[in-house]
């Protein structure tokens, strides 16, 4: 029963979100979206002073994994010449957005990403700093490689274990395929992922006593593996449930997406596919096909991420 008032309360608050996000949208943003430049995708109307409307714009390459938006970078706005009643839009033009935006910068996240933007530099050159928990989903007995570049053909530094399971006494939580091999993702780059401190699998769930020495031990050191080996669960990112971001802001442009089992994604479970990464955020695919950004991803394999 708890279980069930859990879920209401779940497509409640996803509800309610969407209803809030479309009584907030002004009147004059309907008009201006005939306005957006090409190779443009329009997000929220953020803001009305007078007679001038701005309205978030991402470019439409945003969400690609080939050329994935970065939270770090400039960003633009569409400012809109109003009618004097401010309900239609007269003109537009694309102009540079002034940072930080305190009406729609998360201040929970605007320190820790300046934080990531800093470090860049102790990166690989054209390395994107992220900070996110995932897994490895490699089902390969020998394990997955980790490599000394982002390409297939550089050195193998290590690897990281298949999912595994102990033979005797192990947890009753163990996943149904076994545990699998989490470790941080630190950057990103031309679909790879810069990983360290990968972990035994298992070991942080199983009792310290049984668990064997003869464990499978992960190369734990920072490399490189491909992204399409790479898995993750939602975690609570303190912004809209129930959908994908287009590009890494929370005023991009929203769709719906769902879990595997049905039902709006939100700290429970996690993506079909994750597919890139900036800063906090993760570029996925969801269950029903959506691709877009949301913001924190983890490695928790016992319970939800919230």
């Amino acid at each position: 029963m708890r279980a069930l008032r859990l879920i209401a309360a779940t497509m409640l608050c996803v509800v309610a979100q969407a209803a809030r996000a479309d009584d907030a949208e002004p009147a004059w943003r309907a008009s201006a979206l005939a306005m957006v430049p090409a190779g443009y995708v329009a997000g929220s109307a953020y803001r009305t002073e007078g007679a001038t409307g701005y309205l978030a714009v991402y470019p439409a390459s945003s969400n690609d994994p080939k050329t994935p938006a970065s939270v770090f970078a400039a960003r633009q706005s569409l400012v809109v010449a109003l009618t004097p009643d401010a309900t239609r839009a007269v003109s537009a033009e694309l102009k540079p957005r002034a940072e930080p935006d305190p009406d729609n910068d998360e201040a929970d996240f605007a320190k820790p990403h300046a934080e990531l933007a800093a470090k860049r530099t102790a990166l690989p050159d054209g390395t994107e700093p992220c900070s996110l928990g995932a897994w490895s989903i490699d089902k390969d007995a020998g394990g997955l490689n980790v490599r000394a570049e982002p390409s297939a053909a550089a050195r193998v530094l290590g690897t990281l274990p298949p999912p595994y399971r102990l033979k005797l006494g192990g947890a009753e939580n163990t996943p149904d395929g076994g545990w699998l091999t989490e470790f941080h993702i630190v950057g990103f780059k031309n679909g790879w992922f810069l990983i360290e401190g990968a972990k035994p699998p298992g070991k942080d769930y199983e009792d310290e006593k049984r668990y064997p020495r003869s464990a499978p031990k992960p190369y734990a050191g920072r490399g490189w593996v491909a992204s399409n080996k790479v898995g993750a669960n939602y975690a609570n990112g303190a912004t809209r449930a129930g959908g994908l971001f287009q590009a890494p802001f929370v005023d991009a442009q929203w769709t719906p997406a769902q879990r595997e089992l049905g039902g709006p994604i939100d700290g429970d479970g996690g993506p079909k596919r994750l597919l890139a990464c900036s800063g906090f955020w993760g570029l996925v695919e969801s269950h029903d096909g959506v691709r877009g950004w949301w913001r924190a991803l983890c490695s928790n394999q016992v319970t939800n991420c919230s």
